[in-house]
């Protein structure tokens, strides 16, 4: 399994969370998705068959939301309480529980579109392992997003690393600890490092899932399955996708330039 360059990454993030606000999506990911200005709809049903197309339905949900033209979709009283045919969500969002970040709305879809597990700092163990591989086995979801966000107070106590933390805070500190240590690295300012430690945890959650055996790895390799991270930003509402992790999706990866080797 090949991992996401991370500390490769460094310099890249640290451009892009000095700006005042993320840029949605960056060319090269607009590109490859072939995503169209002035666009805000993809169909629902070939988001679920396609997830590479499930990926521009998100896309152009949360470009509704952050631009307040939210249609607020199958939402009404009935979708609520229309359970005869089941559930057939398009896409699984692995969120931080961080109650200003309801999934949902801040991608504009409705009743049966995502399947979510949510953690404070998006922090995976075996139950969520096994509720994401629920949603590829059993429901066929075949996009799943890793999705961190600005201003996260796990990932700002991982930096912090407090000698007592109560209870089993302890655990979600060491998930998120090696990711911190790399903004740390970096060596920038303390709002620049908090950003940074935010990105690489979710390249991190996302290179995890990746190599995940049994289910999720060998999903991912044949490219039934699309493991993707992204990053919301408070001020904004918009999500912007991770260009690594899009750029190496098996569609993408083998049209990719091989990397020079350095003299």
């Amino acid at each position: 399994m090949k991992k996401l360059p991370f500390i490769a990454s460094i310099a890249a993030a640290f451009i892009l969370f000095s700006l005042a606000g993320y840029a949605q999506q960056t060319a090269k990911i607009t590109n490859l998705l072939e995503l169209e200005e002035g666009q805000y709809f993809a169909d629902r049903d070939s988001a679920y068959l396609d997830p590479y197309y499930g990926l521009k339905k998100l896309i152009y949900g949360n470009r509704r939301f952050a631009e307040n033209k939210s249609i607020k979709p199958r939402q009404t009283d009935a979708d609520l309480k229309n359970n005869e045919l089941g559930q057939k969500p398009f896409a699984t969002i692995i969120g931080c529980a961080d109650s200003r970040v309801p999934n949902e709305i801040i991608f504009d879809q409705g009743v049966g579109d995502l399947f979510i597990t949510r953690t404070a700092g998006q922090v995976m163990a075996e139950a969520s392992y096994g509720t994401i591989e629920y949603s590829s086995e059993v429901l066929n979801t075949k996009l799943i997003v890793v999705l961190g966000h600005e201003s996260c107070g796990a990932v700002q106590a991982a930096m912090q690393l407090p000698e007592n933390p109560p209870g089993h805070v302890v655990t979600l500190i060491n998930a998120i600890k090696p990711a911190s240590l790399v903004a740390k690295r970096a060596n920038v300012g303390e709002e620049e490092s908090l950003n940074l430690a935010i990105r690489q945890n979710v390249l991190e959650q996302v290179n995890l899932l990746r190599g995940l055996e049994p289910v999720l790895s060998r999903s991912f390799e044949k490219g039934n399955l699309l493991i993707v991270g992204a990053v919301y930003n408070l001020s904004t509402g918009e999500v912007e996708f991770l260009e690594e992790t899009v750029t190496s999706l098996p569609k993408f990866a083998q049209n990719q330039e091989p990397a020079k080797a350095e003299k």
